[in-house]
Order: structure tokens, then sequence, then C-alpha cells
């Protein structure tokens, strides 16, 4: 008979019973310690002050540890018995046993075992190392009472002392509760019709009469070790031939930052590294990815024993060093070479530390997929790519189709992607069956991935999730399961062959698109970082080649992890709490001031250091016209024919103008003498011309008109460089997610600008406004040059918003039915309309430095310098300039922000555009250096399509030159 609803209850109750029987303490352990900021090892921890804290006891600051210690030993009663150790002591703890890393303490992880057969008068010091934590937990989203425009800063709270227990672990009951619990899961996901079903049903039902809890203990036990005996078989039936295959492997989702600071995620990785090993000798097919080398590195150096024991286990084959890059990296908004320097460093620290060439890329919680990937991939010598973030459109949107398909990115390269649906799975039954029954492509596959584990914060595994998949390996009603790593997956998938799906361009995340803009002061960090290394690098290596000069290669890679570190998916999206973002300014300040050190050396190594001249160098693969500033007291400048140069006096400087070739130099000689430059520009407070545009301003310091001279034709379809606040507080994700109905929620700002002609010609002209933005106030400097199309607004806000989005619109006579955004090493063509769901859902898209509107013969494009969020729609770009969440951070971005973004608007097509010539002048300012060094090209490219990315010495301190370039239009 099926179970009745009698039955059902009377067997729940029962399950319910098992575990209160798992463990029986047999006594405390008294223990003391004391608290600290200090990352402290274990034999420097021993050292400390301790003192009594019995339970209760209140210990720890915001962002202090404590160190604890206290020592048991085993009574009569546990001989032969499993004797395991609870420890509470008020936090996240790491825990050592007589000066061996036995394991960890989090909210899945309670128990470490001392000994599998206890042995009377065994002892046992325990070392305790836990973390006090930094407040309460932020709300992923916070909505401010009218009138509130600030959160209050969570205060200091105090971790507080357990009670630390040491007992016998009933393993008896607790695999009779795996049988159990297996068995329920089974027959509640297969057909209730089934043979299988009324088998299952009469085995439960006999459990919950052979199982007497009232009984003494002993007898107790019997009945259980023989319930055990009953339900046996029926965990020894086995598929059929058609069962499918999931490739399973234990996996600890560790977010580098997020909730936690950096120092906390070194602790979360140790602690977790020690679970996952104390599980392996008792479950030897276990298998443990950890894919992020920078948590290698962590641990290296500070719990270098713990270390040595990871590498042991690799050695053996229970873990898996394999992912790919650095760290789990963001692809919207790391440049192109930070993803290749990802791989670099990523890859290199296996190969050496491990021995493993890694050919699968891993990113398994990363909000959105560049359509550049499988290029920088394939280059890198990644095959496979693998991640589970893009079915997570809690929001709605256009389901993603597949689940093992061939990738295609923008040049044509391929990859085979395999996505799972989760990365921190369970292992019971009715987990294992969804994860097959959720696949969403039918045909072509009869494998997929299982990762399992608790993860974000770490932890892994647990005993519960080995026992189950134990159980599983081939039981019938349930998928198959293997222990194997990802790339034996993806081996097993090539030999079966590869399924004909194929999926062509981006893979678009449809939430968290908030990302592109939140925290703007670390995202301006990455970009301003990217360009000081490439100078850095490209002098150095030009120095080094023709004048021997000795560039400082390790200086240049800790410079690199920095860059590195911070593009890890929830620090450089801004999804992290208020001390990282310190933290990574911090690091940005120290890779940029290290950078800049470098290039000077290099150029300065290759001048003859005389006072009387000064040689500017230009590192983009085309002739530039560019303004240099003389140094103080020059009115003006010749070249090295002599000629006098154009200039013009601004403030205390004089500047000239200067024609720099390519990937070279040219010397210029500072003088008194004052060119006399013919001035075709004009300024006023309302007007800014030169002698391809002319610009018209209204009081509020936006344009009313943008005049193509050239081509005789109006470019403004509206007001352009419109600025338009939202309230925005979205619907959950606050820091990450932009709702779709902002639009909805307009912040007026009516307030006039004043206006000031702070430049007039001939080399610049420039109109500063300023004007005040809801609670903001904002500073732009309009500035337009000689016969030059690009115009530049050069913005200082002083931001002060909560829970607001700042857009500048420029709507335009353009009518395209795309927009063209760049992304690394090319190009995208996104919908600039909302005709399907999907494009409607592309609502807010990611850029580099460029987007544009094109016709076949004109078109118009908005540059910036460290903006990487907008939306095209119809024929307005509307770049995203600052959102302002109040979780995780309560004080996202508040303070001085300081960017600037650019117009350019051309005739004649994209290719015969100089659209990214502009752009990256841009972002790439020319560099001087004292003396003379002639002028040079030490690289010339013969296609304007052709962008030289980067040159930099060889990886292998072989001496030779790596030269990274791209074709950039399609052509």
């Amino acid at each position: 008979m099926s179970l009745t609803i009698e039955w059902r209850r009377r067997i729940d109750n029962w399950r319910k019973e098992l575990p209160s029987h798992f463990y029986l303490p047999l006594g405390t352990v008294q223990m003391s310690g004391f608290a600290t900021t200090e990352h402290l090892s274990a034999e420097e921890a021993e050292r400390g002050d301790f003192r009594p804290m019995p339970p209760g006891t209140r210990w720890g600051a915001k962002w202090e540890y404590g160190w604890f210690k206290g020592r048991c030993v085993l009574p009569e009663e546990a001989r032969d018995q499993r004797i395991v150790l609870r420890v509470d002591v008020g936090g996240e703890s790491l825990v050592l046993v007589n000066g061996e890393y036995a394991g960890a303490r989090d909210r899945q992880h309670e128990e470490i075992t001392l000994a599998v057969r206890g042995v009377p008068g065994a002892s046992y010091d325990i070392l305790v190392e836990a973390y006090a934590g930094h407040g309460p937990r932020v709300s992923r989203t916070v909505i401010l009472p009218p009138g509130r425009e600030s959160v209050p800063e969570p205060g200091p709270t105090q971790a507080v002392v357990g009670e630390t227990t040491f007992g016998i672990w009933q393993e008896d009951v607790y695999q009779l509760a795996m049988d159990v619990e297996t068995l329920v899961e089974v027959r509640d996901n297969i057909d209730p019709n089934s043979l299988r079903v009324a088998e299952i049903d009469q085995a439960l039902r006999d459990f919950t009469v052979i199982v007497d809890f009232e009984l003494p203990n002993e007898e107790m036990l019997e009945t259980v070790r023989a319930c055990r005996a009953r339900l046996r078989p029926l965990l020894e039936c086995v598929n059929g031939s058609t069962s499918p295959l999931l490739f399973a492997f234990g996996h600890a989702h560790i977010d580098v930052a997020w909730l936690w600071p950096l120092a906390q995620t070194e602790r979360k990785a140790a602690r977790t590294f020690a679970t996952q090993l104390a599980l392996m000798p008792e479950y030897p097919e276990h298998t443990f990815l950890q894919s992020e080398p920078h948590l290698y590195w962590m641990l290296q150096r500070g719990y270098p024993a713990l270390y040595s024991r990871v590498k042991e286990a690799a050695q053996r084959g229970q873990l898996i060093a394999d992912g790919g890059m650095w760290v789990e990296a963001d692809t919207n908004i790391s440049g192109g070479e930070s993803l290749i320097r990802q791989f670099i460093h990523g890859k290199r620290f296996f190969r050496e530390e491990f021995g493993v060439e890694n050919e699968v890329l891993w990113l398994p919680d990363v909000f959105g997929y560049s359509g550049a990937l499988p290029q920088i991939m394939r280059g890198c010598g990644i095959k496979y790519f693998s991640t589970a973030k893009i079915f997570w459109a809690y929001n709605g949107g256009d389901p993603f189709p597949y689940n093992t398909f061939t990738w295609e990115g923008i040049d044509g390269s391929e990859v085979l992607v395999h996505l799972c649906n989760d990365y921190n799975s369970r292992t019971n039954p009715a987990s294992v069956i969804e994860r097959w029954n959720q696949r969403v492509q039918k045909d072509g596959f009869a494998t997929r991935l299982f990762p399992f584990g608790y993860g974000d914060g770490g932890g892994g595994p647990t005993r519960d999730h080995l026992e189950f998949l134990r159980r599983q390996v081939n039981l019938e009603g349930v998928p198959r399961t293997r222990m194997a790593a990802p790339i034996e997956y993806f081996r097993d998938q090539v030999a079966r062959g590869v399924p004909e799906a194929r999926y062509v361009g981006e893979l678009y995340f449809q939430a968290h698109r908030g990302t592109y803009t939140s925290q703007a002061r670390t995202k301006r960090g990455n970009r301003k970082s990217e360009i000081a290394l490439r100078e850095a690098e490209m002098w150095g290596a030009v120095a080094a080649a023709l004048k021997g000069w000795a560039f400082p290669a390790s200086d240049m890679e800790a410079a690199w992890r920095g860059v590195l570190l911070n593009q890890f998916h929830d620090i450089i999206p801004g999804s992290s709490i208020h001390r990282v973002y310190e933290e990574a300014e911090a690091t940005y300040e120290v890779v940029i001031a290290a950078a800049k050190t470098v290039a000077a050396a290099a150029a300065q190594a290759l001048t003859d250091g005389s006072a009387e001249a000064l040689t500017v160098f230009n590192s983009l693969p085309w002739r530039r016209e560019a303004l240099v500033a003389l140094p103080s007291g020059a009115g003006g400048a010749t070249n090295l024919s002599g000629a006098l140069l154009p200039s013009q006096r601004l403030a205390d400087t004089t500047y000239v103008s200067v024609t720099v070739p390519p990937c070279g130099w040219t010397t210029l000689y500072p003088s008194d003498t004052v060119s006399r430059t013919t001035n075709q520009m004009r300024a006023s407070t309302h007007l800014l011309e030169n002698e391809l545009l002319r610009l018209e301003f209204n009081t509020r310091g936006e344009i009313t008109s943008i005049y193509d001279k050239e081509a005789q034709r109006e470019l403004a379809a509206g007001v352009c460089n419109s600025l338009r606040m939202y309230r925005d507080v979205p619907t959950a994700w606050d820091a990450w997610d932009l709702d779709s109905m902002y639009p909805l929620t307009p912040v007026e700002l009516p307030e006039d600008a004043t206006a000031e002609v702070i430049a007039n010609g001939p080399l610049m002209a420039a109109i500063q406004f300023t004007r005040p933005l809801h609670h903001s106030m904002m500073t732009q400097e309009v500035r337009m040059y000689r016969n030059s199309r690009r115009v530049d607004f050069h913005t200082r806000i002083d931001w002060q918003e909560t829970h607001k989005l700042l857009k500048v619109n420029f709507p335009v006579d353009i009518h395209a039915h795309e927009a063209i955004h760049e992304i690394q090493f090319g190009h995208i063509r996104r919908p600039n309309h909302m005709s399907r769901p999907f494009d409607a859902d592309r609502f807010e898209v990611s850029n580099h430095k460029w987007s544009a509107l094109a016709e076949e013969n004109r078109g118009f494009a908005v540059l910036n310098d460290c903006k990487y969020g907008l939306n095209v729609l119809d024929n307005s770009v509307n770049l995203t300039l600052l959102k302002s969440a109040a979780a995780p951070d309560m004080t996202a971005d508040k303070g001085m922000q300081e960017f600037t973004y650019a117009i350019y608007p051309w005739n004649g097509s994209l290719a015969d555009a100089g659209v990214i010539q502009a752009a990256y002048e841009l972002n790439v300012p020319v560099m001087s250096a004292t003396g003379a060094a002639g002028k040079r090209s030490c690289l010339v490219v013969d296609a304007p399509n052709i962008v030289i990315e980067a040159v930099k010495p060889a990886e292998d301190g072989s001496g030779d030159v790596i030269v990274r370039m791209y074709e950039a239009k399609r052509m």
C-alpha cells in the first residue's frame, strides 16, 4: 500500500528524532583566550596573554580576531567510539588539535573528528582562531524612510563565548539517518506508481517499527543496526542502461572580498582547506576544487603548514587546482590585457606550484561574460568554460536556451561551454534529480557537471554531502554520479561528441546591471591603473631593448597582482562593504605611483637628460597631436627643425601643440619666445566653436545645438549633455541591480549653472559650468580643441546622494537600429530598441572607452575615461555616471567624484572614422621627460584598424619583447 497520511507523519517524526541521537557529550573544554587585530601564526598565538573565558564571556571589537585554547582528556566511555569536538567560541573558527589543523567551525560545519576509535586517556590540546565580526550583516536592499538620505554605519559588536564540548558521535545512528533520507527523497521524486516506490514505502514503514528510541542507548543502537540491514537491499538497487551521469566535485565558492575584507578571506580560505583536508582520509573518493590561485597564495604565506598539506592532497588527486584565472574576475569591466594577465598569472601559479596546465575557465558567480572572452581564452590555452550565474535571472527575462554548447566570440573563436544550474549544490537525491531535470537543453548530451558544497563564504562539502554521494554512485531512480574534475567532464563530452548547439556573442546576464556603475572611484582606479601599467611596460621594454635599462619585473608583477585582485567579481563591480573599497583605492594609489615611477625612469633613460630639452612620448600606434605643458617660465618652444610650435597660456602654464610619431617620441626645446598662432576658435558663456563644430549652451550648461560645420548639419535632436537623476531603489540587491522602471522616478534638477570662460584659444577653448544637482554640487569644464572633433566634459561632483542614479543624455540626429559598443579587443553591436523581450531586457549594458550610433556615412560617439554602464535607446546615448546604493556599503560613492566623458561626431563610415583613436587619446595622455632623444618611432603599423594594446618584456625573462595587437574595426 502507498503511504497514508498517518504513516508519512510517523516516518517524518522518526526522521526528526534521529539527529538528536547523533551526539552524546562526554565533557566540556574550558577555554582561555585573548583578542587581537594582528594576523598571528599558531606559534605566535601560543605565546599570547590567555585569560579564562567561560561561556557567556564577550570578546572582540569590530574586525578583531580571538585566539582560544583548551584541553580535553578522553574518559573510559570513549573507548572504540568515534569522538568529535564541538567548538563554540562565538564566531567562525579555525581549529588546531595537538598542533595540526583539524578543521573549522562555521554555520554548516559543527563537528571536528578527534578520533575514529577513541582511546581512554588520550589528550587533545585545542587551539582556535576565531573572528569576532564587523557589525550586523547588511541587508542586500535598504529602503530609506522619507527625508532620510543616509544610513548609519553599524557599530562594533562583540562575540560571545559559547560552550565547547567533546563527545561520542554515534555513527550507526548517523548512517541510518543518511540511509533513510536517501530513500525518502528517492521515493518523493520518482513515479509514485512504480514498484520501486512501493518497496521503499514498505521499508520506511518497517523503519519506524524496528527503531525504538525509548530503549536504553545500547539496545537502541541494536535496533538501529537491524534497521540498516533492513534498508540495505533497497540501497543496492541500480539503474538501467540509460541513466544520465553527473560529474561531481566538491567546491567552496569563496568570494575574495564581499561582506568581509581581504584579511577575513584569508582566514576563510584556511578554514575551508582545513575542513576539506580533514574529510579526505575518511573519504578517499572526495575531490575538491578550489579555483583561485590568489587564495592559495594567501595560504602559502599565512598558513604554510596547511599549504603543504594542500599540495600533498593535489599530488594524490583529491584537490583540484584548476580554474584558469588569478581570481574569478569580472569580465565586463576588466580590460582585455587584464584578462590575459589573469590567465598568465593564474595558469603560471598552478603550473609552478602544482604541476598542472589549466584548460578550464571556472567562473561560477560572475555577472556576465564578454563576447571577447572566447578569443582571449583560446589565446591563453583555455579550451573549456563553465559558469552557473547566467541562469540566475530572478526578475524574469528571456531564458538562456542551452546547457552544453559551442560559444563563438566576436572574432569567430570558439570554446566548449557547460552551464551548471548552481555552484553550491547539495547532494541529497532530490537535489541530484533536480539538477538533471533543470537542464534546458534536452538533446545532444547525457552528462552534466555537478559542483557541490557550501560556499560564497567558503566551507565546502560536509560529511552529509559525501555520504549521500556514496549511496548514489548508481542508485536506482537517481542519476549516476562520479567524482571527477571538471576537465574530465569536458574530455568525456568531446569523446561522446559535442552538441550541435551554438551561441554567438556575449553571454549577457539579465540582472546585476548596476555593477557597471557602482563604486565609481574603484572603477576609475581600475582604468587608470591599466593605462599606467601599459605605459610603464611599453617604455620599460623599449628602454631595456635600446639602452639596456633594468626592467623591474618583480615590481611590475606585484603591481599587476594588485589590479588583478581588485578585478574580483565582488570588488570591481561595486558589491562589497566599505572597507573593501578603502583597501582597493589604496591599492590603486600604490599601483599607479609604482607604474608612473617605472615609466618616468624608463623614459628618462631614453633621453640624454639635458635640461634644455623636453622629450614627449606617445605610446599609441598612430601619429597624434597633443597639448604639452612646458616647464615653469617657458613662453614657447621649438621643434627639432627650429620651428616655433603653436602655444597657449592657461593660468600659469604655457602649452604647446606637438606632433608625436606613433609608438615613439619627439624632442622640443622650451624658450622665451611666444608664438603668434591664428585663433580660429570662439568661446563665450553660451558658445564654443572651432573649425569643425559649433556648440551652443543653455543656462544649465546643457547643449542646445551641435552644428557640424563640415557637413553643414545639425546633430542635436534634443537637449544634449542633459544630466538626468532618478530614484534608484532596486527590488533586491541594492548595489548590484538597476531595475527597469527607474525612468519612472525622475528627480528634478531645475537649478541653473553659473558659467565662466576659462580658455579662449587658439589651441583650446573652454567654459566652466558650476551647478547644483539635488544635494550635490557639480563643476564641469567643457573643452574644445583646435581642428578637433572631440569635445571633452571634465567633471567634478561632490556627490551627496543615496539611492540616486545619475546619467547624461545625448539625443542626436542619427537613425540606427543598433548601437556600437567597445569591449575588450573590439566592439559589439546591441539593439537600441525594445522590439523583443531580450532587446528590452538589455536596458543597461557595459562598454569600455566608447559607444556610438552610426549611419553608413556619419556617426556620433560618447567616449569616457572610466565609465562602464550606459543605455542607448532609439537615437539617444545615455552614459551612466553615478549610482549610490545603501547596501552593502552604506556610504557608497559619497564625496568627490572626478571623471571625463567626451563626444565625437564624424562623417564617413565607421571604418574611416577616428573614434577608436579619439577614445584611446582621451584615456592615454602623452608623457614628457627632461632631455633630448631626437625623434623616433619604435613600432609602426601600416593599417589604421590595428591597435597595439601592449608592449612588454616576455614573462620568461628571456629579454624578448611581446607586442600584442588587435584588429579593431572588423575590416
